[in-house]
């Protein structure tokens, strides 16, 4: 079984065994699936033994859900800060949340999109999280007149998410065009600012006289 290296650091607080174990399982959970990964791969990633594993984590399926409640902590945690008052882009602001995450939690981002495509309880957890977030932004925006009174506040919130998660799942495609990886920073920020665009003011113009 192929592990996923970590790489060398030097931490001025080094994390925890248990804390090297999960990451060495959500960095291997991300690239191979829950199902193709073994203890003995995520203990060879963490670069600790098989035993100090199953130490910290009695079987596979407590270490998955150690996995499963740090990332819904992580992700609900970033996304459902409050949102800046007008006249801030709050837009803007929910949007550089996803680049920052995307870029310094990468392997987070792409754990989140299989779990969202595979068909895992965590993935229709999550899901339904980011839509009562997401949901409640829309509201809050239409509230305070920010929102056509056209917009479809439920599918704005999907159309959102998918944005994101589609981005993510799809990068393989996505870095075949595009001059560098989707995840380097000039590429987030472009991704960004395009979505920005797309939510905020659309992509078509409206028609003259309107």
């Amino acid at each position: 079984m192929t592990t996923v290296s970590e790489p060398s650091q030097v931490d001025e607080v080094a994390p925890s065994s248990p804390e090297r174990i999960r990451h060495a399982a959500l960095a291997n959970f991300a690239v191979h699936g829950i199902a193709s990964t073994s203890l003995r791969a995520v203990a060879a990633t963490a670069g600790v033994s098989l035993g100090m594993v199953q130490h910290h984590f009695a079987t596979k399926s407590s270490l998955i859900k150690a996995v499963d409640d740090h990332v819904l902590a992580l992700l609900i945690g970033a996304m459902s800060q409050p949102i800046p008052e007008p006249p801030a882009d709050s837009i803007t602001d929910i949007g550089s949340r996803v680049s920052d995450l995307i870029a310094n939690h990468p392997e987070v981002a792409a754990y989140v999109s299989r779990a969202m495509v595979d068909g895992s309880p965590l993935g229709a957890v999550l899901f339904d999280a980011l839509m009562d977030v997401g949901l409640s932004r829309w509201k809050l925006r239409a509230e305070r007149g920010e929102v056509g009174p056209d917009v479809d506040l439920v599918w704005a919130t999907i159309n959102a998410l998918v944005l994101a998660v589609g981005a993510i799942s799809l990068r393989a495609h996505v870095d075949r065009h595009l001059p560098e990886p989707f995840t380097s920073p000039a590429q987030l920020q472009r991704w960004q600012d395009a979505t920005d665009t797309l939510l905020r003011d659309g992509l078509l113009g409206r028609p003259a006289g309107d």
